[in-house]
């Protein structure tokens, strides 16, 4: 059964970069679409970026279009997420999960497969 571990978390002044891993076990990543998604304290759970199982087709939300950047390595059963340039807004935890294909990318329930969640916190 497929179990997705996040990490790379941490505390981070506002410009600062992060980079998160979401790795698996219990099954390979090579034909799964992953999706990263955030929530922030009060708000509701966001998607933030997919990526499709070879890589070579990758979305973004808009706020962050432009700072982050979504890879993976199937050889290593991981996805990352390259976090540049972070804001406040961009604190929250972030959970990485299986792409089900049920809705848009960017829903909740078109995902499954959740990990634990890793805490991204930017302050000054």
């Amino acid at each position: 059964q497929l179990q997705l571990v996040e990490s790379g978390g941490g505390l981070v002044q506002p410009g600062g970069s992060l980079r998160l891993s979401c790795t698996a076990s219990g099954a390979n990543l090579d034909n799964l679409s992953i999706i990263w998604f955030r929530q922030a304290p009060g708000k509701e759970r966001e998607g933030v970026s997919h990526i499709n199982p070879s890589g070579s087709s990758i979305r973004y939300s808009d706020p962050v279009k432009g700072r982050f950047t979504n890879s993976r390595d199937n050889s290593k059963n991981t996805v990352y997420l390259q976090m540049n340039n972070l804001q406040p807004d961009d604190t929250g935890i972030y959970f990485c999960a299986r792409d089900t294909h049920r809705g848009a990318w960017t829903w909740t329930g078109s995902a499954d497969s959740w990990g634990p969640g890793t805490q991204v916190t930017v302050s000054s």
